[in-house]
């Protein structure tokens, strides 16, 4: 007890104090840190399903990997789960991406996985992580030096011309353009001004007669259009009793004649009988 007592720091010396065994005090804090039976197997079932699905991720590195793979190992150990080195060894190269298969073919052919360390298979795994690295990096550097080379040529100074060229006309264009602009806001304004000018003058004439072509007053106030229609209305009026009685004496003829073949057709039924 006083071991137990010594290890353990106030937090936990609260949870024990009432304790009168070490028995007693081991078990207690079995339970609170790694709980009941039921709690330990719900446990073991997850890190068991993080073991199954576990594979390296996107731009993670081996050291990384493998310091997450340890601790889904250790988890299990503490809970009594436990594998052996081979199934180790061959879950590690089931989790490695597509970009590692050939090394990882040339692990499973060149050594034997049953005892294979995980210790060595971490070490080969790092060093082909460095060559690959170094490889891309010199990628890289190719791709960096094929475009600058690629700027410095004649043809990029001549595109660079080119848009030099497409830049000064389209500034000409946009030149001309603004002065068109410019040329007809002001014949606008001239129209405008004209026409208020024009009117002014309209309202500083006087009036012209359309009957008698005289400056000073209306048609409707011309003496020449008092003493005309008095001859008109009689004309107008001498014009509608002639076409009234030629229509007369055309409708009395028209009668006539109607009278004239029916006497006629009569006469000719009386003979015929």
């Amino acid at each position: 007890m006083n071991v137990l007592y010594c290890a353990l720091d106030a937090s936990e010396f609260n949870r024990i104090s009432t304790c009168a065994s070490a028995k007693e005090i081991w078990d207690r804090l079995e339970v609170t840190h790694e709980g009941t039976n039921q709690v330990k197997e719900s446990k073991i079932n997850m890190l068991v399903h993080k073991y199954e699905l576990f594979k390296i991720e996107h731009d993670e590195s081996i050291t990384a990997m493998f310091t997450h793979f340890t601790d889904i190992i250790n988890g299990l150990k503490s809970l009594g789960k436990s594998y052996t080195n081979s199934e180790l060894v061959r879950k590690i190269l089931r989790s490695l991406p597509r970009t590692w298969e050939a090394k990882m073919t040339a692990i499973q052919e060149a050594k034997d996985l049953n005892t294979l360390p995980l210790e060595e298979l971490l070490g080969s795994l790092m060093t082909h992580e460095l060559s690959m690295k170094q490889h891309q990096e010199d990628e890289v550097k190719k791709k960096r030096t094929i475009a600058l080379k690629s700027t410095t040529s004649p043809d990029y100074e001549m595109d660079d011309s080119e848009d030099e060229d497409q830049d000064e006309e389209m500034a000409l264009i946009t030149r001309k353009f603004k002065k068109f602009l410019r040329k007809k806001k002001q014949g606008m304004r001239k129209k405008f001004t004209k026409g208020d000018q024009s009117k002014e003058k309209e309202k500083d004439q006087p009036p012209i007669c359309y009957e008698c072509k005289k400056p000073g007053h209306f048609r409707s106030k011309c003496p020449q259009l008092k003493k005309g229609p008095k001859k008109f209305k009689k004309k107008a009026m001498m014009a509608t009793w002639s076409a009234s009685d030629d229509s007369s004496s055309d409708e009395e003829t028209s009668t006539e004649q109607a009278n004239l073949c029916l006497m006629a057709h009569e006469n000719e039924l009386a003979v015929a009988s």
